[in-house]
């Protein structure tokens, strides 16, 4: 990243990113906070930043339902305010337009990744009295769509560099474009180092001052990195690689040159997993009788309770230099800053951090500083949808926090008051087949705010007077919504989480006499919330903020909460965090008296699960009714345990008993199922065998349990889409299924052996049916009335219904 200077005018003001590969150790913690394939929302406000003059520049890369978008700020009567937005000339949804940034005087650059399938390019702009006008759209002769061109820019003495860190099976190599006598823009060269083989991410980082590029390679080296300067020759034009500049102490997998920042003759490169993770930078200096660079300091995270990957981003400014931290304290992350001494040193080290940091936000994970600003992400902060903290410097005060940017919430639009039929393939913007849409709720509109995502969904129908309601799991609380009249719902109010409690990407509600029960995964001690249904009677002024009615304490984090409404029992299913977990098997509770739930105890089917300890995801327990007389009215448990299905009879809760376990080819992750209305059938879905590739398509495992003791086999079941499932359920012959980006499926399964797909509506109208985690997260299809709802992870709450000519 280069800042203009005035100590050194040919530099110019860039930042590029701590790019993707380092980022896999990011990935690894979001995995744990956030769904894995909402991509999207790892790239939101905040992605990329600068600061040229006195103009602060955030990219929002990535928000699903709005153009990639570069913002811009400038201070009016003391308040930052947004002056303006730029999105590329042909802007589409999710572009990827705004990852990374590069100024100099009146030109800006915006490195596009693209969309999927596309290749990246990178934009350049120039500020006139009329704002910020296109100029040209730069692409490399022959990069790739997957080779990651245009994920980090730079731009000095008029030339364009792009880097394409994933391009010759991730080697890597940055282009340099410059405009002809006629003003057109040319590629004059591809870079790429001579020491870069496959894996080296030869373009990951960028810093150029006129006449000479420093190109990060992070992955070189297995992994130790590598940081390339080329000069361009004054007679030729041609661009000459004249050295390679290593960390002095570098070990393989320390990702040295990760990020970059050039200011005069001072080079700072980070290494973010230099000392175990710990993280460090290097500050160069340049010789001016050799005119070579070589290693002045190290700067080390003085204060690490954990592995902060200091060196993520860095930052030169003035006299300071700034390293992010974002994985430091519980990944709340932090900001180190040093200040240059009269000896030329960065000696004098402080942190700088903000009060209200959660688990997550990843504050310091991009950052830049110039002059009396500074600005650091929290990349997470919002669940996910990212937020700029802006930083002012006084000589009175010193650094002090002022303000923090956001960007508006997005999302689609609201669909009420008529029903929008499917016809001829689609409802609106949705592709469908014999499904019609009732209604669509935003997440907004139920009560989620900026960043907040759905996941689990169940119903309550009153038995008093009928009308139904959606209970809706968002990874903040749970929203209450009025069904009753489908295509006029209402948003009644709102369960937070328990406080003192993190966002839970995984929330799952359940139904027992009027009450509904809810658990959180990764949650700390969120326990069981208990809230009686009945007091969505007669609620006043809409919204309402309740209070849960009572709260079981005897779990902390569990991924699931399961009920049999004929026992009155619930079973907890994959606790972990404290309580009494039951090695991540069923914690079973008597619920008889629902404000008074009391612990009944444990089982777990040794030997499943990843870890042996008979871990479940999910489970369906029942009053067994099916034509295997041995197991007549027992109580039993059909467990989803990552690795095969497990049957236990739970019916003495002070000694159940494991009565059958089942594999199955290609297994990846047993995930849920629910047994048909006969009980001669177990449907089950494996979460992770479509995208591990293990399955061409979605595939549905059919059981024969006509004997509990030796379930069968029957079917793999697999119908032309490549989306990964979750949770199904059957009511009749039909089997509702929700399949993440290809939406609710339904199939009639009348004939068990030979199932098809009968009706479809697909939640997301943007993308295609890969494999991933976005799109529908569950469904709830058991009202009388026929309507079904159905919670999309990022877009909100579906109100459908099958067609009458579906006849089934």
């Amino acid at each position: 990243m280069l800042k203009p200077q005035d100590r050194h005018p040919s530099i110019t003001s860039f930042k590029t990113m701590a790019t993707q590969s380092y980022r896999m150790l990011v990935a690894a913690f979001l995995t744990s906070i956030c769904l894995v394939g909402t991509a999207h929302a790892q790239k939101g406000f905040g992605n990329a930043l600068l600061i040229s003059g006195e103009r602060i520049f955030v990219g929002e890369p990535d928000n699903l339902y709005r153009p990639g978008t570069v913002y811009i700020f400038h201070q009016a009567d003391g308040e930052w305010v947004q002056e303006a937005t730029i999105t590329a000339m042909d802007a589409e949804m999710n572009d990827g337009f705004g990852g990374s940034l590069a100024v100099e005087g009146n030109m800006l650059v915006v490195g596009s990744s693209g969309k999927e399938g596309e290749a990246g390019s990178a934009h350049v702009f120039e500020h006139t009295e009329d704002g910020w006008m296109h100029q040209a759209a730069l692409t490399g002769d022959d990069a790739g769509p997957d080779d990651a061109f245009g994920g980090t820019v730079g731009l000095s003495g008029g030339a364009v560099f792009v880097g394409a860190p994933a391009a010759d099976s991730s080697a890597g190599a940055a282009y340099v474009f410059e405009q002809d006598d006629n003003g057109m823009w040319m590629q004059v060269a591809r870079l790429q180092g001579s020491e870069v083989k496959q894996g080296g991410r030869f373009g990951t980082a960028i810093a150029a001052a006129e006449g000479h590029a420093f190109v990060g390679a992070h992955g070189g080296d297995d992994a130790a990195g590598g940081v390339y300067l080329f000069e361009q020759d004054a007679s030729s034009g041609e661009w000459i690689e004249s050295q390679l500049l290593k960390g002095r102490v570098s070990e393989e997998g320390d990702r040295y040159g990760a990020s970059l920042d050039l200011m005069g003759d001072e080079l700072l490169v980070g290494i973010p997993r230099f000392a175990n993770r710990a993280g460090g930078a290097i500050m160069y200096q340049r010789d001016a009788e050799s005119n070579s660079w070589s290693s002045a300091m190290l700067l080390l995270p003085f204060s690490a309770t954990s592995p902060p990957g200091f060196g993520t981003d860095i930052a030169l400014g003035g006299n300071e230099v700034w390293s992010g931290a974002p994985l430091g304290a519980g990944f709340q992350g932090g900001v180190y800053r040093f200040a240059k001494g009269e000896d030329g040193a960065y000696a004098k080290s402080m942190m700088i951090s903000l009060p209200d940091l959660e688990r997550g936000d990843l504050f310091g994970q991009t950052l830049d500083v110039s002059g009396h600003i500074a600005v650091v992400a929290l990349n997470r902060a919002d669940f996910g949808a990212g937020a700029v903290a802006v930083f002012e410097h006084s000589e009175e005060g010193g650094w002090t926090h002022s303000t923090t940017l956001r960007s508006p919430a997005g999302g689609l639009e609201a669909v009420t008051g008529d029903m929008v039929d499917c016809s001829e393939g689609s409802a609106g913007v949705f592709s469908c087949d014999m499904v019609d849409m009732l209604a669509f709720l935003p997440i907004r509109e139920v009560g989620g705010e900026r960043g907040v995502q759905l996941n689990d969904i169940w119903g309550w129908t009153d038995p008093e007077s009928g009308r139904e309601y959606a209970l809706v799991g968002r990874v903040d609380g749970t929203s209450f919504v009025d069904v009753t009249d489908p295509s006029n719902p209402v948003y009644l109010g709102n369960l937070p989480k328990t406080e003192g409690t993190p966002g839970a990407v995984w929330r799952d509600i359940k139904v027992y006499k009027d009450h509904a029960f809810i658990v959180a995964d990764a949650a700390q001690e969120h326990g069981v919330q208990v809230f009686d249904l009945t007091q969505l009677r007669n609620v006043g002024d809409m919204p309402v903020t309740f209070e849960e009615t009572a709260h079981y304490d005897g779990i902390n984090s569990a991924h699931n909460i399961v009920i049999n409404t004929e026992t009155g029992f619930a079973y907890v299913v994959g606790g972990r965090a404290g309580g009494e977990t039951c090695g991540g098997g069923l914690h079973m509770i008597n619920i008889q008296d629902p404000a008074n739930p009391t612990f009944a105890g444990c089982y777990s089917a040794s030997g499943t699960g990843r870890a042996g300890t008979g871990y479940t995801h999910d489970a369906q327990c029942l009053v067994y009714n099916g034509p295997d007389s041995d197991y007549a009215g027992r109580e039993l448990c059909f467990g989803s345990n990552e690795t095969a299905l497990n049957i236990a009879d739970v019916t003495d809760k002070d000694a159940p008993v494991s009565v059958a376990t089942a594999a199955y080819p290609s297994v990846s992750y047993t995930h849920q199922g629910w047994i048909s209305d006969d009980h001669h059938y177990f449907f089950v879905n494996d979460e992770l065998d479509e995208i591990s590739g293990s399955v061409p398509e979605t595939r549905t495992l059919i059981w024969d349990i006509t004997d509990i003791d030796d379930p069968q086999l029957i079917k793999e079941y697999t119908w032309g889409s490549e989306a990964s499932d979750h949770n199904l359920y059957i009511d009749g012959n039909l089997m509702y299924q929700s399949n993440y980006v290809s939406g609710l499926r339904i199939h009639d399964v009348s004939d068990p052996m030979n199932p098809r797909e009968v009706g479809y509506f697909d939640t997301m109208p943007v993308g295609d049916n890969s494999a991933g985690f976005a799109g529908s997260w569950s469904n709830y299809p058991f009202f009388e009335s026929g309507t079904i709802v159905v919670s999309s992870i990022g877009e909100g709450l579906f109100i459908l219904k099958k067609k009458q000519e579906l006849g089934l």
